[in-house]
């Protein structure tokens, strides 16, 4: 099986706090009067881990949760396909995850379109995942693409704040109060490591690169109805308190806008780089390390292995480890590189 730079089939997600910018700002085709908070671009999820918003029938035959590729002489097949035929030609040095199920892909990427507050919730950390059957650990980081004038990340808890004083916060609506308001600007990271408490905020469109996990507890969701059911979304207060760290720096983790190459995040799982490139550019990468680019300004075209692959913002193209690619730029070009570990 021959490899080369591969395009998928982006997932729509409805979301109650989902919007309609991910037309504009990622060029995705939208259905009618939906709100879609997320476009799922390269997932592979073993069976019964992903909720049923996510699902589709068409998933791999293995009943996995897997992403299908649309370009080349492999369309129509899984990434989860292709992984288990290809495992070294694909991933080079990058790990898979072991499951119960088989061998995970070791990246999850989406874009989010936050039109409301997203919930304020936790992934568990090792140390909690490591006792609990159900819980995964999941590191995930936004690059933000474009906000409104206001909007603002809630990240970590404030100096001084103690599980027993947020847990009364929560008992009391006021949790807000307790969780450090970041206003956000264009082109900015924030690395989330487990166990950190947070919200993405109203206005925001972000890039999100992480840890492939659906293990998420909320702990507030600003008192809003769940339109399909009529009710307040489930909460998972006990097991939020037991996996938030409450000595938190997420200064730690925050990268700047730049017009500057730089390594953005590095995660026990994953690195990110961030790559800027003028119009009229041509940028070798050589095979060794699986990437997978994420483009977020810009057009132009990857070439590698007898395949060109035009981009534009928004395009997610995945580059195997055996495969040798030029990244041609037409006018300044920013993308994300996700070498997984």
């Amino acid at each position: 099986m021959n490899l080369y730079p591969m395009l998928f089939e982006s997932r729509l997600v409805e979301k109650m706090w989902g919007g309609r910018e991910l037309s504009r700002i990622a060029n995705k085709t939208l259905p009618p009067e939906k709100r879609i908070g997320e476009s799922w671009e390269i997932f592979d999820f073993p069976p019964g881990s992903v909720g049923a918003d996510a699902r589709l029938a068409t998933d791999d035959p293995a009943g996995w949760t897997s992403v299908r590729i649309s370009n080349g002489s492999l369309a129509g097949m899984t990434l989860h396909q292709v992984m288990l035929e290809n495992p070294e030609v694909l991933l080079g040095r990058s790990k898979t995850i072991p499951t119960p199920h088989g061998p995970q892909f070791p990246l999850l990427i989406k874009f989010l379109d936050a039109r409301q507050d997203l919930s304020v919730q936790v992934h568990p950390p090792t140390r909690y995942a490591s006792n609990h059957s159900n819980a995964f650990v999941k590191n995930e980081c936004w690059f933000v693409m474009d906000h409104s004038p206001d909007a603002r990340i809630l990240i970590g808890a404030t100096p001084g704040t103690t599980r027993e004083v947020f847990a009364e916060s929560i008992a009391a609506g006021t949790c807000e109060k307790h969780l450090n308001a970041v206003k956000v600007k264009k082109g900015e990271t924030f690395y989330l490591p487990s166990g950190t408490v947070h919200a993405l905020g109203a206005g925001i469109v972000a890039a999100e690169v992480q840890t492939p996990s659906d293990t998420t507890y909320r702990v507030f969701d600003f008192n809003r109805i769940e339109p399909a059911t009529g009710k307040p979304r489930t909460l998972h207060v006990e097991p939020a308190l037991d996996c938030i760290d409450f000595n938190n720096d997420w200064q730690s983790g925050y990268a700047e806008q730049s017009q500057h190459d730089a390594t953005i995040v590095r995660a026990p799982q994953f690195t990110l780089h961030r790559r800027v490139k003028p119009a009229n550019a041509t940028t070798d990468l050589r095979s060794g390390p699986m990437r997978v680019l994420i483009f977020v300004e810009g057009t132009g075209v990857v070439t590698g292995a007898g395949m060109a692959v035009a981009f534009t913002q928004g395009t997610t193209v995945l580059l195997p480890s055996s495969v040798a690619s030029v990244v041609s730029s037409e006018e300044q070009t920013v993308w994300l590189e996700a070498i997984a570990v």
